[in-house]
């Protein structure tokens, strides 16, 4: 019952596309412009290079990243590859205001104190983990990034619940 999938986060084929080709493209129109029309300062030449390449690794993590898609059960939210992003346990504060610092189309969780976040991790277009802050989407449809908050905005008032009566 725990493992029970309530709700899944997937990129969207013609989002994924747009943003995995928009940095494509900018990596290549960089790498372009540098070795094609280079600038007349051989650092400006050597930064649009190392903008490029950055550009063009990062088309292709995103790429890799989006493949995968988020899962949330009653008991944590999870990736498809098995990792666990947060357990619904640990999640403190939801935040999905249109002035919150969060991924397009998507939200910010935020940890308790105290709570095992895990390492710094960016999964481009999809979440992105920094200390006791998650975010959730990118090229994400944001119906479904709703209904996953809505979820999980209900479980987190049931914890609270378990956890004032406990006291």
């Amino acid at each position: 019952m725990a493992d029970e999938v309530l709700a899944v986060l997937k990129a969207s084929p013609p989002r994924r596309v747009l943003g995995v080709g928009t940095v494509l493209m900018l990596g290549a129109l960089a790498v372009y412009v540098a070795l094609f029309e280079p600038p007349g300062h051989p650092g400006w030449t050597a930064f649009l290079i190392a903008l490029g390449l950055t550009a063009l690794w990062l088309s292709n993590k995103m790429r890799h990243a989006t493949m995968a898609h988020l899962e949330l059960t009653r008991s944590e939210l999870r990736s498809s590859t098995g990792e666990v992003l947060v357990r619904v346990a640990d999640v403190e504060q939801l935040e999905r205001g249109a002035l919150a610092f969060k991924p397009s189309n998507g939200f910010m969780l935020k940890l308790r104190a105290g709570s095992d976040a895990g390492p710094r991790r960016w999964e481009p277009g999809l979440w992105w983990r920094m200390g006791r802050r998650v975010g959730i989407g990118g090229v994400t449809p944001g119906s479904q990034a709703r209904v996953m908050a809505e979820l999980l905005t209900q479980m987190m008032a049931q914890h609270a619940a378990e956890r004032q009566d406990k006291r």
